[in-house]
């Protein structure tokens, strides 16, 4: 069994605050017994005001919250999935990005958020998340201490192409950090990240933003870890953050791909020919 923890956050608009915060998980998550500790979409900043927000956007060498986050996992001995951070790449828009630090306080890989949330809900809500944000390409896996880690994040988790990649590279974790709205939490969160964690037969660790927030939007929250037959091991509830652990067996893994061989047995599906 191996120990992980979660981190259910309330981020705002100061990027110091939201350090604070991050470094207190870190410590707790340490002390609690876990070898990493996941947190969610847009750790560092979450602002709705893109104006004001991009006065706190910065490079990865210059982000407060990423260098607190390298400086506790180093104090702390652990590993540090950070869901994600809104970063200035100089390439003309700014990237979704997650990472991921060891303890030794360097990063041990990167993922760039691939699809970006454009919608307009019908609670009124609109979204146009690639005007700011550019796209990454690339899928993105790790080996540390819970095995091979796939990396993606948020709006991600709709496209079942990247988690067929993710298992069939055969992930044992993949991280699905968000700030999900509260109507498509309701509709659909548990089910999709139960979904994912089946189809990849792999655990799924879905860290996620919470409650009503200073830049005024409202989260669901609902942290999750899920194992490979669908089983949700954690649930941090849609009400306030806070610090979850779980112990997970990474040999159930084995198990549920034995019983049910679906990465195995898959085939190439035909395209149909363009209309």
């Amino acid at each position: 069994m191996i120990r992980i923890s979660v981190a259910q956050m309330q981020s705002g608009i100061d990027p110091d605050a939201n350090a604070l915060v991050l470094e207190q998980h870190i410590a707790a998550a340490a002390e609690g017994g876990a070898v990493m500790l996941f947190t969610p979409e847009m750790t560092g900043l979450l602002d709705r005001d893109r104006q004001r927000g991009a006065e706190n956007i910065r490079t990865e060498d210059d982000d407060v919250v990423l260098s607190k986050a390298k400086a506790a996992a180093k104090t702390h001995a652990i590993w540090v999935a950070i869901g994600s951070l809104a970063l200035n790449t100089g390439e003309g828009k700014w990237s979704n990005r997650s990472l991921l630090i060891n303890p030794h306080g360097e990063i041990a890989a990167r993922y760039d958020k691939m699809h970006m949330f454009d919608v307009d809900l019908a609670s009124g809500e609109s979204w146009r998340e690639s005007n700011a944000y550019r796209a990454g390409s690339e899928v993105v896996t790790a080996e540390t201490p819970v095995g091979r880690l796939g990396l993606t994040i948020c709006y991600d988790l709709r496209f079942p192409a990247l988690f067929e990649e993710l298992g069939q590279r055969k992930c044992d974790v993949i991280a699905i950090p968000a700030a999900f709205t509260v109507p498509t939490g309701k509709a659909h969160w548990h089910v999709m990240q139960r979904a994912r964690a089946i189809e990849a037969s792999a655990f799924v660790v879905a860290a996620a933003q919470v409650g009503k927030h200073p830049d005024g939007r409202v989260t669901y929250g609902h942290s999750l870890v899920v194992d490979p037959w669908g089983q949700v091991l954690l649930d941090m509830g849609g009400e306030a953050p806070g610090l979850g652990f779980a112990d997970i067996d990474l040999g159930r893994i084995a198990e549920v791909r034995a019983q049910v061989p679906s990465l195995a047995n898959r085939r190439d599906i035909p395209k149909s020919p363009a209309p």
